[in-house]
This record gives C-alpha cells, sequence and structure tokens, in this order.
C-alpha cells in the first residue's frame, strides 16, 4: 500500500503568505501541514509516500528530502501546471503498482482515519471515499449516502441548497483501475477526482468510510489560527530563551532560539517559530507567528499570523476579535482574525491593525497609522 499525497497547490485564497510558500507548507505548531499528514500517513502503517508537488516544490522537497527522517519512503510526482486533483492524481501512476490512498496535504487528519480507509480498500477492492459532517458543507463537496454507498456527490453547492451536511472529507482509496476512470472523466478545463467521483457514484461503485477523529481544514487565513489552536501544545525549544519576569500561560510552543524579554506574555493558542523575538511588556495571543519575526516592547498582537522576518514595532497593536473578511468576491462573515501581516512586513511603533485587516508581503506601515482592509504587496501605508 502507497500513499499519494496531494501538494501542489498554491493556495490562493491563503495570500499574501501563499506567495512565497506552498499552501501545505503554511505551519501549525511550527510545523508544516503537510508533515502533519505525513505523519498521519507513517502512523497508519504506511511507509511508502508519493509526494505530487508542483507550485514552489522547492520548498517541499528540500524539507522532507528522502523522507528518511520521517521513518518513510519519500519519492516525487510532478505536476507541473495546477490542473486540479484528479490531474494531480495521474502524475503519481508511474510510481504505484497496486490499491492507494489519496489525500489532501492540506488537511490534519488521523491515522486511525488513514487506516479505515486502507482497510475498506484492501478488503472490497472498490473505491472508498471518507466522508464526515460539517457546519458548512457548502464550502465541500457534499455526499447524499444510501448506507454507505455514496448515491451523489455535488461540489460545493449553493448554501442553502445542499443536500446534505455529509462533505468528502478528501481521503480516498483507490485501486489502479482509478488511473482509467481519471483519464475517462470529461474535463472542460481542471480535472479534479470530484469529477469522477461523481460519474462512479452515479455507477454504485463508491463506497463511504465514515471519520472518526480530527479532521482540520485550511481554506482561508482564519483556518490557519483555528488549526494551530487544535495541535499546538506546551512544547519549548531547548535553545528559547525565556527571562525570569516573561510568562508563557497554556498550550504554547516556541521554536528554536526564541526569545521572550522580561514581562512579555504568551498566551494560549501561540506558536511562535524559530528566532522569533517578543519584546519587554509586549503581548502575543492566540497567534502564529513564523520564525525570525519581531515583535517589539509594549506591543499587543491577538488573533494574528505574522509572517517570516516580519516585524511589529514597539507598542503597535493588533486588537484581535471578529471581523467581517473579503475573499474575492465573498464576504465571510463574522470570522475569528485580528490580522495577517506578510512576510518582510514592518507595522510600525504605536499603529493599529483591525480585526480582519490583512497586510500583504514586504509592506510598510508607518509609525501611528491606522490599517483595516486589505494591503497589497509592496504598498507604503502612510500615517493619515
Amino acid at each position: 500500500m502507497k500513499a499519494v499525497i496531494l501538494a501542489a497547490g498554491e493556495g490562493t485564497r491563503l495570500r499574501p503568505l501563499t506567495e512565497s510558500r506552498p499552501k501545505p507548507m503554511l505551519p501549525a505548531a511550527n510545523r508544516p501541514l503537510l508533515e502533519h499528514v505525513v505523519e498521519a500517513v507513517r502512523d497508519a502503517g504506511i511507509e511508502d509516500i508519493v509526494l505530487v508537488v508542483g507550485y514552489r516544490r522547492e520548498r517541499i522537497q528540500s524539507h522532507f528530502q528522502d523522507g528518511d527522517d520521517w521513518g518513510v519512503n519519500i519519492e516525487y510526482a510532478v505536476q507541473a501546471k495546477q490542473l486540479g486533483t484528479g490531474h494531480a492524481v495521474l502524475q503519481a501512476e508511474p510510481h504505484v503498482d497496486g490499491p492507494f490512498v489519496a489525500l489532501n496535504g492540506d488537511r490534519v487528519v488521523d491515522a486511525a482515519d488513514v487506516e479505515r480507509v486502507v482497510e475498506r480498500v484492501e478488503r472490497d477492492h472498490e473505491t472508498t471515499v471518507a466522508v464526515r459532517r460539517s457546519e458548512r458543507p457548502s464550502d465541500f463537496g457534499v455526499v447524499t449516502l444510501d448506507g454507505d454507498r455514496v448515491v451523489s456527490l455535488v461540489e460545493k453547492p449553493p448554501k442553502h441548497a445542499a443536500p446534505s451536511d455529509v462533505v468528502n472529507a478528501g481521503i480516498y482509496g483507490f485501486t489502479p483501475a482509478a488511473f482509467d476512470a481519471l483519464r475517462e472523466t470529461e474535463s472542460a478545463g481542471e480535472r479534479a477526482v470530484t469529477d469522477t467521483l461523481e460519474r462512479l457514484a452515479d455507477e454504485g461503485v463508491v463506497r463511504a468510510v465514515t471519520l472518526q477523529g480530527r479532521w482540520l481544514d485550511v481554506s482561508h487565513l482564519w483556518d490557519l489560527l483555528r488549526v494551530n489552536g487544535r495541535v499546538v501544545a506546551d512544547d519549548t525549544a531547548p535553545s528559547a530563551r525565556v527571562a525570569d519576569r516573561a510568562s508563557v500561560v497554556g498550550d504554547v510552543t516556541l521554536g528554536a532560539d526564541c526569545r521572550l524579554r522580561p514581562g512579555a506574555r504568551v498566551l494560549p493558542g501561540s506558536a511562535l517559530g524559530a528566532n522569533v523575538s517578543v519584546g519587554a511588556n509586549a503581548v502575543v495571543a492566540n497567534s502564529v507567528v513564523l520564525p525570525d519575526a519581531t515583535i517589539g516592547a509594549g506591543a499587543v498582537v491577538r488573533d494574528a499570523v505574522v509572517g517570516e522576518n516580519a516585524t511589529i514595532a514597539a507598542n503597535a497593536t493588533v486588537e484581535g476579535g471578529f471581523a467581517d473578511v473579503t475573499v474575492g468576491t465573498t464576504v465571510h462573515e463574522d470570522v475569528r482574525l485580528g490580522a495577517v501581516v506578510g512576510d518582510n512586513a514592518r507595522v510600525g511603533g504605536a499603529a493599529t491593525l483591525t480585526p480582519g485587516t490583512v497586510v500583504g508581503n514586504r509592506v510598510d506601515v508607518e509609525t501611528g497609522a491606522h490599517v483595516d482592509g486589505r494591503i497589497e504587496s509592496d504598498a507604503l501605508v502612510r500615517r493619515a
């Protein structure tokens, strides 16, 4: 049994964080999402993995190499153009010679659920799809069941037209016949796995396995905070330096060479990457701070994602809380997101970012500025 993990996508809804890294390399508890997936597959007893890579693939390949550090054997298949999940699975065909499990590289799942899919496809040699209930079914492929038989699969139906609250969880059990089925599915553009599943469901040959454990999906920027909060643990690297009058409260992950100055407070749900510096009397709460970032003295950072090598200068404030956030043409109401600050951006001293603010990469926010909405990369934000 091999696992094919799809990790070729960019994740445009997660910009600016994905301008410089593929979506599966975004961190949760200081480890890439893809690393959590690889470990779930390994713990399910699968040693041979095919990573389908594409967008900025060097970030993935240099991190995982041959998989030896994780106790697995990793091969790579390249999807040169992102032409859909079905097309991505087809790129793995030269590496697969029997039943296999395919799953997304950006959804954190439990090993036991991967095992259930594996056991089912090994036993019955039928196409198998993992499903689960969701409060947001229209964000995913909605599945209608008759017992464990998939009757239909509708990809992202309108909010009030979803035929059920059962969704496609993105773990599939396939036999080698799946490759021919993927090729035979008509496609007007991108070739999606779900297009083939819809056709096979009409033929009555797709079975479902219901997930029982974690299923943590990162579709939008605020999902990264939610997922990080679910997987973060009380974990401090030996080289981290926490001043005597600094405090770390609850489940917080501190990476190698982090520095917390006197009076700094890091509160539950936060993960600070390697070489992050938190200044005196600063507060970081429920936030993901990527490596080499600096949080200045007296700054307050709540419900935020702070990019690599970014700076939140002294006494700046990321207010935290809930906001309506627009992604493309869709308004997402009342999501918990204080702000996102892109890689190499600088938020000047005493500046304020209101809830829902997204600051692009390399943006310079002047001292004392008040910022809201979305600021594109490389912009200069002046004080009004």
